[in-house]
């Protein structure tokens, strides 16, 4: 180790979609922050297009903005205008009692020009990995290894062949399997679901016109979500299925053709001839939520402190959440002159986040075990119930708002 010691107010451990964003909102805010993370981050690279993305709802829009990130994103984002919920069976028409979400149905909800945005993964990491080394109140190390020591009065980060970096408080933004809360002695709960979730994107004959399907299977939900046009193709949508994991491995295992048609099989002939572009994903599914967001001057963040099904598309927004939760009662406090690694905000942090975190996990939960399943009883009543909602204005209101990551009570319960 380096003799050099430096400071920051904050270290943040993990430079991925939401530890760099949280890292440059600290920044933007004035706030001096450490990144450290295993990988390397070349302030600019050009990867080739791989199929994954991200869909950033409005109100994560809102912190990426504030960030300094969403004007960086060297890809434009595809809106996504309207959301159709549907039920089905493979190789058969989607049920018609469906539920859809229209931006023009969303009124005076803030922004509502859209629901969100798809964001190609290599076009915020581009973008990340730019501002965090363009930004003059951040310190980054990367590729680098680090040893953490948490003490009453702060904490210090030490990094292999580098400087010693006192800070204040440091934040766990390194994933599911989290060594620093792994370290900190904080237990988790876990759901393993028997699924494995599929991710890669299709190029097709038709316009998408920026609506995204949802459309539940037996073996779990199919989703097509809509990208903009790339170098690759002018018609493109990202592809998140689930399936049951023992035929998720035979399936990434066929050739082109062959996996193309298992997508056409789900998705229906509504964007006509379609082909696979860019890698196929593969993700084993399960949720997790940690017992405590905190611990002696270290906060979790992101998949680090929760994770969920992807059914609805929320995994990485609820991150985002705790990123604008946490950078604004840091940002509150070293501007008031106060810790930012105090118990007192670690607990006001932890307050905030995680009844919505508990509330996404059991609502995920709920609707995969609801709609994984081919009961016939089970079926009737779901699609009952999609139906009943499409044609309660006030519930799609609700479900509207949460689509949009925004708080599903503003003053009221919306009407």
């Amino acid at each position: 180790m380096s003799e050099t010691t430096t400071s920051a107010e904050v270290c943040v451990v993990g430079a991925g979609p939401v530890g760099g964003t949280l890292a440059c909102r600290l920044a933007e805010a004035g706030v001096p922050v450490a990144v450290v993370d295993r990988a390397p981050l070349p302030p600019m690279e050009h990867p080739d297009f791989d199929g994954r993305a991200y869909a950033i709802a409005a109100g994560s829009r809102l912190l990426l903005e504030a960030a300094g990130l969403w004007t960086r994103l060297p890809d434009p984002p595809c809106p996504i205008e309207r959301i159709r919920v549907s039920d089905g069976r493979i190789g058969r028409p989607a049920s018609p009692l469906f539920l859809q979400f229209d931006t023009a149905e969303a009124g005076a909800l803030p922004d509502s020009s859209a629901f969100g945005w798809m964001v190609e993964a290599r076009s915020l990491r581009r973008a990340l990995n730019a501002h965090l080394h363009a930004l003059p109140g951040v310190s980054v190390h990367a590729p680098a290894a680090a040893a953490v020591v948490r003490g009453r009065d702060g904490a210090t980060v030490a990094i292999a062949g580098g400087p010693r970096i006192d800070c204040r408080l440091v934040i766990a933004a390194e994933g599911r399997e989290s060594p620093l809360r792994r370290a900190a002695g904080i237990p988790v709960t876990r759901l393993p679901y028997r699924q494995t979730g599929i991710v890669c994107a299709v190029a097709h004959a038709r316009p998408h016109d920026n609506t995204a399907l949802e459309h539940f299977l037996p073996a779990g939900p199919f989703a097509q979500l809509p990208m903009a046009p790339s170098d690759v193709a002018d018609h493109v949508s990202a592809i998140v299925w689930t399936e049951r994991s023992d035929l998720a491995a035979r399936l990434l295992a066929l050739d082109d053709a062959a996996f193309g048609r298992e997508i056409a099989r789900r998705l229906g002939p509504h964007l006509g001839a379609l082909r696979p572009i860019g890698r196929r994903w593969r993700y084993p599914l399960g949720a997790l939520h940690a017992h405590r967001y905190w611990a002696e001057r270290l906060a979790l963040v992101g998949d680090a402190a929760h994770a969920i099904h992807p059914i609805a598309g929320q995994g990485l927004n609820l991150g985002l959440r705790d990123a604008a939760a946490l950078a604004a009662l840091v940002i509150e406090a070293v501007r008031s002159g106060d810790d930012p690694g105090g118990e007192a905000l670690l607990a006001r942090y932890q307050r905030m986040r995680r009844p919505d975190n508990l509330l996404m996990l059991a609502a995920t939960d709920a609707l995969d075990r609801l709609f994984s399943t081919d009961h016939k009883l089970l079926r009737a009543a779901r699609d009952l119930g999609i139906a009943a909602v499409n044609r309660a204005p006030g519930l799609k209101r609700l479900f509207m708002r949460q689509a949009m990551g925004l708080p599903l009570r503003e003053g009221n319960v919306p009407r």
